[in-house]
């Protein structure tokens, strides 16, 4: 005989799940949308492994530049990666219960890299200034989206510009991420040359990983970059445990114990404020804002296309929701401490898997905040290993070329500027100055002085006077 007291507990476990995901369908609205629970939940876990890179490549790439007193490199990559983890929860729970939308967030890649080795390393502005400047975009992100200002601010920059910034981005993070692999060095003639790979372990063991990496990509396989990270990091500890290599080349020569807490880095943009220098914070707050704007918005538009969510016209019905996302985990990272926050266009495979609400993102959240329990584990990775994400990124960024018109003279010099400054002096603030100031000059000379809008002009007189200040002797006096 049965148990009726298990039966009926069974009978009401039951009736609660059935009960949830009947209030899930109808907030998310599944029938609508043509999904289920079981088809989000599938593409919300896709999503999350394409981009769960994010987790060590974050880290890795800021703590770079943020030093915290009394803590050491592997305690701040730490606080770094909870950083990042959190206000990408911050980001995906907006976009998930506001926007309803199946897009995941997190800190983007290239805004990252500009942050630590240009903002921070290459300009000498202080790393809670910085967050700073990512604090002022975020509310400013924040304020123009409630107003509904992006028309306005889309057609203030070039066209040519706002198509090359990801192609000239990824050569930024492709260059970055070889340098960083120890497969390319210095050299006083050629400014930059292939190194003795063959005699070096990690360039060695870098390329491999990146061979095994780019192989899984193009046979289409789910979280590739994960992977290969992880592959080329249980390789590195392989040789090292084998005793190949000597502990800390291709390993981390100790690890830290757990640390999860995050009071050092929590809130130190508020000091930032105190150290501005008025010309450079506004030129940082601008590059941010704008690659952030353009990003977001290609990357919400692009996967909205795939995913069939844009109207008649070409547009995401209530844009300024997803946007706001984006503008509120930007605000929340800087306050947490990590760079800008961005919709990611890995959501686009879990697009593919059929998710069309924000029960995706949910799902993405949710399996972002299981991986705080790996944190202790994110410091075991090494450096290299976690730069192989940055070559990967960098080469899918590089598609954006084909968007741009390379027959119409005012693009091909705009545009060709742009994505090839960015690489040559580290810094996408130089790129987009050098599209933005060419683009009504050429345009004039082509005799369409009419095409070029006031604001255009006002951009690039802008930026002419920064650079005149800043690069111009003026400051020192010379």
């Amino acid at each position: 005989m049965s148990d009726p007291t298990g039966t009926k507990s069974g009978l009401r476990r039951r009736f609660g799940f059935e009960r949830t995901r009947s209030w899930l369908s109808g907030y998310f609205g599944f029938e609508e949308h043509g999904t289920d629970l079981k088809t989000e939940v599938i593409a919300g876990i896709t999503t999350f492994l394409t981009m769960s890179y994010i987790i060590v490549v974050n880290p890795a790439i800021l703590s770079q530049a943020i030093q915290i007193e009394g803590y050491g490199t592997q305690a701040v990559f730490q606080m770094i990666a909870i950083a990042t983890i959190l206000s990408s929860v911050i980001g995906i729970l907006v976009m998930a219960l506001y926007a309803n939308r199946p897009f995941g967030l997190a800190p983007g890649m290239g805004l990252n890299a500009y942050f630590a080795f240009t903002v921070v390393i290459g300009l000498g502005v202080p790393w809670q200034t910085a967050l700073a400047a990512v604090f002022v975009e975020g509310v400013i992100f924040i304020l123009l989206t409630l107003v509904g200002a992006r028309r306005y601010i889309i057609e203030l920059f070039p066209e040519p510009v706002k198509f090359a910034v990801g192609a000239g981005i990824g050569l930024f993070l492709l260059l970055l991420g070889l340098i960083e692999m120890n497969v390319i060095v210095a050299a006083d003639a050629t400014l930059v040359q292939l190194n003795d790979v063959a005699t070096n372990p990690v360039a060695l063991l870098s390329l491999v990983g990146l061979g095994v990496t780019l192989i899984l990509y193009a046979k289409g396989i789910t979280g590739a970059i994960i992977l290969g990270i992880i592959s080329t990091a249980l390789a590195g500890w392989g040789l090292t445990l084998g005793g190949v290599v000597d502990r800390g080349v291709l390993t981390p020569a100790e690890l830290s114990s757990a640390q999860y807490d995050i009071t050092p880095l929590f809130g130190a943009f508020v000091d930032g404020f105190s150290q501005i220098e008025p010309a450079t914070f506004l030129l940082v707050v601008f590059t941010f804002f704008f690659v952030d704007f353009f990003d977001t918005a290609g990357t919400l538009i692009g996967v909205s296309q795939f995913g069939g969510f844009l109207d008649e016209d070409g547009d995401l019905p209530e844009m300024d929701k997803p946007l706001m996302a984006d503008a509120v985990g930007t605000t929340a990272g800087s306050i947490l401490g990590t760079s800008t926050v961005t919709t990611f266009v890995e959501s686009s495979a879990g697009v593919e898997e059929g998710g069309r609400t924000g029960m995706t993102a949910l799902t993405v959240g949710i399996c972002f905040l299981l991986a705080l329990l790996a944190v202790p584990l994110i410091t075991a990775v090494p450096q290299y290993a976690s730069y192989l994400a940055l070559v990967v990124v960098g080469l899918i960024m590089l598609g954006g070329v084909t968007d741009i018109n390379w027959d119409n003279p005012a693009w091909l010099i705009s545009s060709g500027l742009t994505i090839t400054v960015m690489p040559l002096t580290a810094s996408i603030a130089d790129g987009l100055a050098a599209g933005i100031i060419s683009y009504p000059v050429v345009k004039a000379a082509m005799g369409e002085f009419d095409d070029v809008r006031p604001g255009q002009w006002a951009l690039a007189v802008a930026f002419v006077l920064y650079y005149y200040v800043t690069a111009g002797g003026v400051l020192s006096g010379t």
